[in-house]
């Protein structure tokens, strides 16, 4: 496409990804980005580490300057340059600079749309007052660091639990702000499933944040400033700083008024190209509609990775490349203090709603070998088929090694393997990183089993149904574990006594079994289950159980 034009609009994730992939293509060609903010190729997701402070200069957010995309790249970019109307017919846009108020045309012969996303905002009166934020952009980041430091706040609430919104939880309390998070559903993170999110609330909670679950905001007081944010069951929460992180939607407006199609799920429509209903506009980034890489579904996934892959693949279409873009599985993770949650493919909550059959184990192993220093527990929940155990989600919360963890398995999920190929999986060990067998490993060993019919798996929600039709609860943790706290009813004989004391096991009753984690309740089924009783392992075993009955009773 030698001499080919091609203006972008968006300066940022996959328009600045498809410029400099489209410069390194094709020496020739005419490339244009506007950008209508005053920063291109930015890192916005480091935006809430900025605002703490962790990130101390706005300089480290900034990849490559509009100097440096001309001189390395020879592209021509226009900052503060608003593109405010597409003309597919005569493939051209119109342009208002924001600095002069000019307004003037352009001309393209390809275009590529990558506006990214907006905000959302709540349908709130008040929501235009100086200590209301959201964070989006450099300018954002800016005017809240800022106010925190002119007007010293002492009180913050974060309304939503997303992505967004735990990190600037977790940035504002790293400030000394007493923080509240309010978040309409029963549980932040929503990727995560419910007794994942456990974990994770545990931890606000320790960190001293007020976490208010199913609570909506539905006022807010005071005069010249936010003063009180009122909530759904009428309680207040005093703030002298609200910030608005309940998610984002596509920017869609310069696409609809285009007469592009527009997607299902409210995203731009585009083929597996990244093509949009016109051939000569591409669009990639937040504004598209993708596809999910397991179901084929539709869907808006909002993050920087699969962003800078569209940029990529749509350059190389351009180009003349076809490269199809095979849609997403929503690889992400946060940190939240020193945790880590991490998710890859389905999650349970999906699995349920597309009525796929599905079986999951938890385990709760350490991130390295124990006895080398500074071993951290980690929980991992992993969602497989039944009969090939081909892989379908994971998730994993934890402090140490989280990270690795889910890249590996989301690695696994994308190459179509099973459990099994987690088994057989060759990783990294020394003490102070893994274990002998590593928790991937480990996990792959418990979903084998259950793949295999070696154990039998009953998860907590299930067990209070199946105790009151008979079934025997058993605890096979050490005599000192079991002093520190049992499941109400459960009748507690350790794993190494089991063959002597198994007289007291009733044989005509189902046995559930539980311990620390899950892997000597394993051991336990397995004796039991050869000796002819109806064995059945707890998964996650007694730390699930605790942080589940943790969070009834003090979130729910």
């Amino acid at each position: 496409m030698a001499g080919k034009k091609v203006v972008i609009i968006g300066g940022v994730a996959a328009g600045a990804s498809a410029a400099a992939r489209l410069r390194r293509l094709d020496e020739h060609a005419e490339i244009i980005i506007f950008e209508k903010g005053e920063y291109i190729s930015f890192a916005n997701c480091g935006l809430p580490y900025y605002v703490g402070g962790v990130i101390p200069q706005r300089s480290n957010l900034l990849l490559l300057s509009p100097q440096d995309m001309q001189k390395r790249f020879n592209i021509q970019v226009c900052t503060s340059n608003e593109v405010t109307r597409i003309h597919p017919q005569e493939r051209i846009v119109t342009v208002r600079n924001l600095i002069s108020g000019e307004t003037y045309r352009e001309n393209y012969d390809y275009l590529i749309l990558a506006p990214g996303s907006i905000p959302f905002a709540p349908p709130l009166e008040g929501l235009d007052r100086p200590n209301i934020f959201t964070v989006r952009n450099i300018p954002d980041s800016d005017i809240i660091r800022a106010y925190v430091q002119d007007h010293h706040p002492s009180r913050a609430v974060v309304v939503g639990g997303g992505f967004i919104g735990l990190e600037m939880a977790d940035m504002l309390n790293h400030l000394g702000l007493d923080v509240t998070i309010v978040e309409a559903s029963s549980q932040v993170m929503p990727p995560l499933d419910p007794e994942m999110a456990a974990f994770l609330h545990r931890y606000i909670i320790d960190t001293d944040i007020d976490l208010l679950l199913n609570r909506r905001v539905v006022g807010l007081k005071g005069k010249d400033k936010v003063e009180e944010v009122v909530l759904d069951d009428n309680s207040i929460v005093a703030a002298d700083l609200v910030i608005l992180g309940v998610g984002v939607k596509p920017e869609t407006t310069l696409a609809r008024e285009a007469g592009l199609a527009i997607g299902s799920t409210g995203g731009i429509l585009v083929n597996e190209y990244l093509q949009t209903s016109d051939p000569f506009i591409y669009a990639g980034g937040d504004a598209i509609e993708i596809k999910n890489f397991q179901t084929g579904q539709e869907m808006l996934l909002p993050l920087a990775g699969p962003a800078n892959r569209q940029g990529w693949v749509i350059a190389n279409n351009i180009c003349g490349r076809k490269i199809p873009y095979k849609g997403a599985q929503g690889t992400a993770i946060v940190k939240f203090g020193r945790m880590a949650a991490g998710v890859t493919g389905l999650n349970e909550k999906r699995l349920r709603a597309l009525e796929q059959p599905y079986l999951a184990v938890h385990t709760y192993p350490s991130s390295h070998a124990a006895y080398y220093p500074g071993a951290m527990p980690m929980a991992i929940k992993l969602l497989f088929a039944p009969g090939d155990g081909k892989l379908l989600g994971a998730q994993i919360v934890g402090y140490e090694g989280v990270d690795k963890r889910i890249d590996v398995i989301a690695t696994a999920l994308r190459a179509g393997m099973t459990v099994f190929d987690l088994q057989e999986l060759e990783l990294a060990y020394a003490p102070p990183f893994s274990s002998a067998k590593d928790p991937v490993n480990m996990t792959g060993y418990a979903a084998g089993n259950l793949v295999n019919g070696d154990v039998e798996v009953i998860h907590w929600p299930e067990v209070p149904a199946r105790v009151s039709e008979g079934a025997f609860l058993l605890d096979v943790r050490t005599f000192r574990e079991a002093s520190r706290g049992k499941v109400p009813g459960s009748y507690h004989i350790p794993l190494d006594e089991i063959r002597l004391r198994r007289e007291e096991i009733p044989a005509d009753k189902e046995i559930l079994i539980y311990c620390h984690s899950g892997l000597r309740s394993y051991v336990a089924s397995r004796i039991l289950k050869q000796l002819g009783y109806r064995a059945v392992n707890i998964s996650g075993g007694y730390v699930f159980w605790e942080v589940q009955q943790w969070d009834k009773a003090n979130l729910q």
